[in-house]
C-alpha cells in the first residue's frame, strides 16, 4: 500500500470519528439543554424550533419526497391540536402519548380524505384543492361549540395540563423534553420509511409519476400513503404546539400565515431531506430572533416599535428571496456541496504532497 493510500485511509477514519465525537456531544448537548439554557430559550426558542421542525419533516415528506404540492399544513396541525385535546377532555383516563398519537391518527385520516384529489389533479389544482382543507377546518372549528367545549373565547387548552403517567410536564424543562422525545421518535421513524420501499415509491412518483407506473409503483396508493404520514405528523406537531408551546390554542393559531411558514421552512432548509427541515425551522424562527436583537441594539428608542417590525419583516423577505435565487435547493444542498468541496481541496493537497 501506498504512502497516498495510507494517508486516505488515515483520513477517512479519522473524519468518521471526527464525526461521532460531534453527534456525540451535539446529542449530550441538546439533552443538556434545559440546564444550560433560560427559561426565555427553552420557551421561546428551543420549544418552537423543535416543533416548527417536526411540522416541516411532516411536510417535507409529502411535497419534498412524494412531489405533492400542499398549503393545508395549518389544517392538518389544527386537526390534530383539537383531537388532542377532544381526547384528553372526554377521555382523561387517556394518557398523554397514546392521545398524542390518535390525535395523529385522526389527522392522517383527514389528510387521507384529502389526499384523494392529488389521485386526479396535480399542480395549481392541487394546491387550491388543500387550501379548500385550511378554510373548511377554519370554518368547523369555530362553527360548533362542541369542539371547544363551549369555551367563551373559543381556545381549547388541556384540562389537567401536560402530565405524562402522573408526571408534571408544565415546566419549562418538562414541555422541553416531551417534545424532544416526539421530535426524536417521529425523526427516527421518518428516516427509516424514506429509505423502505414506500418511501422510494414516493420518490419514484416525484421524479416522474407516469414512468413510477410503468414500472409497477401503486400511484393511487402511494400518493394517499404521503397524504397519511404526512398529516399524521403534522397532526402531532399541532397538538405540541397548542399545549407544549402556546399551553392554549385557537383557529387562529393555525391560520394560512401557519400553513406559509411550514412551507417557507422545506424550502428555505431543502426539500427531499430530513435533515432540511431543521436548517428551515432553524432559519424562519432565528432570524427574526436575531433581527429584533440587532435593531434594539442600534435602533432601540431612536425608531416607532411598529415600524421598526416592518422594517424586519421586508429584510426578512428580502433575505428569504436573496436566498432563494442563490441557492434554490436549500441549506442542506448548500452545506452538503461545501463539504464536497472541502473534501477535494483535502484530495488536492493529498495529491500535492505525494507529488512532492
Amino acid at each position: 500500500m501506498s504512502d497516498i493510500e495510507l494517508r486516505l485511509t488515515g483520513g477517512i477514519g479519522e473524519g468518521a470519528s471526527t464525526r461521532t465525537l460531534v453527534g456525540i456531544a451535539a446529542a449530550a448537548l441538546i439533552v443538556a439543554l434545559p440546564f444550560l439554557a433560560t427559561e426565555y430559550w427553552i420557551n421561546a426558542i428551543a420549544v418552537p424550533f423543535l416543533i416548527l421542525s417536526l411540522a416541516g419533516l411532516g411536510l417535507n415528506l409529502l411535497t419534498g419526497y412524494a412531489g405533492q404540492i400542499s398549503l393545508g399544513a395549518g389544517a392538518f396541525m389544527m386537526v390534530g391540536a383539537y383531537a388532542a385535546f377532544a381526547f384528553q377532555l372526554r377521555l382523561p383516563e387517556l394518557p398523554l402519548p397514546l392521545a398524542l398519537i390518535a390525535a395523529g391518527i385522526v389527522a392522517g385520516a383527514v389528510g387521507f380524505a384529502f389526499g384523494f384529489p392529488s389521485t386526479r389533479i396535480k399542480g395549481f389544482y392541487l394546491i387550491v384543492s388543500t387550501l379548500a382543507a385550511q378554510f373548511f377546518f377554519e370554518w368547523l372549528f369555530l362553527k360548533f361549540p362542541w369542539f371547544y367545549n363551549g369555551d367563551p373565547s373559543a381556545t381549547i387548552s388541556l384540562p389537567a395540563g401536560l402530565s405524562v403517567f402522573g408526571i408534571d410536564l408544565n415546566s419549562p424543562h418538562g414541555r422541553y423534553y416531551l417534545t424532544l422525545a416526539s421530535v426524536a421518535v417521529l425523526t427516527w421513524l421518518s428516516y427509516n420509511l424514506v429509505r423502505s420501499q414506500p418511501g422510494r415509491n414516493w420518490m419514484a412518483i416525484r421524479d416522474m409519476d407516469t414512468a413510477a407506473a410503468v414500472i409497477g409503483v401503486p400511484i393511487l396508493r402511494a400518493k394517499l400513503q404521503a397524504f397519511a404520514v404526512s398529516s399524521f405528523i403534522l397532526g402531532i406537531a399541532g397538538a405540541l404546539w397548542a399545549f407544549a408551546y402556546l399551553g392554549s390554542a385557537s383557529v387562529q393559531s393555525f391560520g394560512l400565515t401557519r400553513s406559509y411558514q411550514i412551507l417557507f421552512i422545506i424550502i428555505i432548509g431543502g426539500m427531499g431531506t430530513i435533515r432540511g427541515a431543521y436548517f428551515g425551522a432553524a432559519f424562519v424562527s432565528l432570524l427574526p430572533l436575531a433581527l429584533d436583537w440587532l435593531f434594539q441594539r442600534v435602533l432601540g428608542g431612536h425608531v416607532d416599535a411598529g415600524l421598526l417590525q416592518n422594517i424586519q419583516k421586508v429584510i426578512f423577505g428580502v433575505l428569504i428571496l436573496w436566498f432563494l435565487i442563490k441557492e434554490p435547493e436549500g441549506l442542506a444542498r448548500l452545506l452538503q456541496r461545501q463539504r464536497g468541496d472541502l473534501g477535494n481541496r483535502r484530495l488536492a493537497r493529498l495529491k500535492i504532497r505525494r507529488q512532492t
